[in-house]
């Protein structure tokens, strides 16, 4: 047989065509369209070919991989195969925003600040956060479809909840560098916009070894500025000010101490400062800074987690929220809660989350809001939000439950382009009214508000693509080394698992209302015994049958983690019918009645006087 060529043809053959498909395969190659589709239902880079790569499924999930593509490198395909991550290690500066206050004293930076957009962070940020609590989630974070993987769908921090939280422009210019900065660039910025000599600024970025300044050196050097001193000298704390603060909150990076000199450029034209998307450019550095933690060898998050927190406060108020009672809606949504530590450890919380019911879930917790803040018209932006050389992509196609939509089926994610093409980014950013979801795109409104309802197919198809549990059920809380070895495959007998089986049942009755009958109630109580205390029981094995066995049937215990009350068959309603007179036995001392002869005389009362 003739060698093949490196083109695939043999030296003998003769050259054929090549295909439609392989065409459209060669162009996709050499120029790939660096900003998505300006429709963000059809993605046409995504449309899957003969050619395209099949991925093979991964152990508890994903079955389909050509979503979640990079799934064996995560943290939750390490947990489910055995091995575990201890809590991250939280970067959190919300106590150091205290200690540069501007008073009476500093009315006149103040001022600026307030001009620029960004004051509601000086008050809104939490002083502690929640490592479990953040851990849990940052393992159910998804980088390719940028959103959390929850066992009933996907969930996202979107720019509504930014606006919300945080009180921030989300609209505005894109926030955008040309280029990395240099540490001998660095030092001369430091210089013009700062006011520090040569020297001052060399020996600070030497110290941080990288073009950066400490939040310290920036409190050191610029706190005691008051309104008495020179213009140059209040114009210079007043950047500093900025830095430091955006430092502490949208960009607060791993190193827990400096701030990047790079954003420094941002604060140049201090009338320009509110121009700037800051509430967009802080989610796109969130997500990658998730996105990043997700790695199994990464121990640290970054990230601005006050909006994380709060998020999380605000979605699932019945899990780990503890609200401000003294809260009013003109102030921001961070401020709504009293944040705490959660004392479980970190493998509780990821149970808690694995057995998450859609019911749990506050899928419109603004409501009350509105008011004051509207719902954006930029959050049904689908495109890519920019953070200097941080690009990252914004789907809420794939979260429309949390604006009040039925889920459908989403299309394919888009891959973001390289920063560097940050000009062709910062048109489209500039355009985001021609690139929001349409009201087809959108489709129908729940029924009823905060129902989050998917349509039929959607559960079926997120099951494939998805990794919904991440705590294997052989490693769940309540096993030993020895029960899990004995461990039938399909037995799931934990304490847990069973008051979630027993409580199921009884949340299912109860939503049936008062209208069914004594016999409905008694079956499910009985289950709910059965259950509890360990041997299963139900009350078909009883003399009196339940109305209604499909709602009383004990669920599998590998679907437990999914169960959905949409699967199940409520308790039909009583009938019109009144039910049968149950007349008593007599009592032991009272002889019955003969079974033969003449019945007993009747007695008949005198009449009244």
């Amino acid at each position: 047989m003739p060698p093949r060529t490196r083109g695939g043809y043999t030296s003998d053959a003769p050259r054929r065509r090549p295909t439609g498909s392989e065409r459209r395969r060669r162009v996709h190659l050499r120029e790939v369209d660096p900003v998505p589709d300006p429709d963000p239902v059809e993605h046409p880079q995504h449309d899957r070919d003969e050619t395209e790569e099949v991925f093979e499924g991964a152990p508890g999930g994903p079955i389909d991989r050509s979503i979640l593509r990079s799934f064996h490198k995560h943290v939750a395909a390490k947990i489910w195969l055995g091995e575990d991550r201890a809590p991250l290690k939280l970067v959190n500066h919300g106590a150091k925003l205290q200690l540069w206050e501007l008073d009476m004293e500093r009315s006149r930076i103040y001022e600026t600040v307030h001009r620029s957009g960004l004051a509601p962070l000086t008050s809104c940020s939490h002083r502690v956060a929640s490592r479990p609590m953040l851990s849990a989630f940052c393992e159910r974070w998804q980088p390719e479809t940028t959103t959390f993987h929850m066992p009933f769908g996907e969930m996202t921090i979107t720019l509504d909840d930014v606006a919300s939280i945080l009180h921030i422009p989300v609209t505005g210019s894109m926030i955008s560098f040309p280029q990395p900065l240099r540490v001998d660039d660095a030092n001369a910025l430091l210089v013009e916009l700062l006011g520090t000599t040569d020297v001052e600024a060399s020996r600070e970025t030497e110290q941080c070894r990288s073009p950066s300044v400490r939040l310290l050196w920036l409190r050191d050097h610029f706190s005691t500025i008051t309104d008495a001193s020179s213009d140059d000298d209040i114009m210079f704390a007043t950047r500093a000010f900025l830095l430091h603060l955006v430092g502490c909150t949208l960009f607060a990076d791993k190193s827990a101490t400096s701030v990047a000199v790079v954003y420094l450029e941002l604060f140049r034209d201090l009338s320009m400062v509110g121009s700037y998307a800051w509430g967009a450019a802080c989610l796109a550095y969130l997500y990658r800074q998730l996105t990043t933690a997700t790695k199994f060898e990464v121990r640290q998050l970054g990230g601005y987690l006050t909006l994380l927190q709060a998020w999380i406060y605000e979605h699932f108020p019945e899990m780990f929220s503890s609200p401000d009672m003294s809260y009013t809606e003109s102030r921001p949504r961070a401020l709504r809660w009293r944040p705490h530590v959660i004392l479980d450890s970190l493998q509780s919380v990821r149970e808690r989350l694995d057995r998450l019911q859609i019911s749990e879930v506050c899928w419109e917790p603004y409501v009350d809001h509105r008011a004051e803040h509207p719902l954006p018209d930029i959050a049904w932006y689908s495109g890519c939000l920019k953070c200097g050389q941080v690009v990252e992509p914004y789907h809420p196609e794939r979260v429309l439950r949390q604006f009040g939509y039925i889920q459908t089926i989403p299309p394919r994610p888009f891959t973001p382009p390289r920063p560097d093409r940050s000009i062709l980014l910062e048109q489209y950013w500039e355009r985001w009214t021609d690139h929001v979801l349409t009201d087809q795109s959108r489709g129908r409104r729940c029924h009823y508000s905060g129902s989050g309802e998917s349509v039929p197919e959607y559960m079926a198809w997120y099951d494939r693509i998805s990794h919904r549990i991440v705590q294997p059920p052989q490693l769940r809380s309540g096993f030993t080394t020895d029960a899990r070895s004995s461990l039938p495959s399909h037995a799931a007998s934990t304490s847990d698992t069973r008051a979630a089986r027993a409580l199921t049942l009884l949340r299912l009755v109860i939503s049936g209302g008062r209208e069914q009958s004594v016999d409905v109630f008694w079956g499910a109580l009985n289950d709910a015994h059965g259950i509890l205390a360990g041997s299963d029981e139900t009350s078909a094995s009883h003399s009196t049958p339940s109305p209604a066995p499909a709602s009383h049937s004990t669920p599998s215990p590998a679907t437990l983690p999914f169960f959905s009350p949409a699967t199940f068959v409520y308790p039909p309603a009583a009938s019109d019918d009144p039910p049968p007179l149950i007349v008593p036995p007599p009592p032991a001392s009272v002889a019955p009645p003969a079974a033969s002869g003449p019945p007993p005389p009747l007695i008949v009362p005198p009449p009244p006087a």
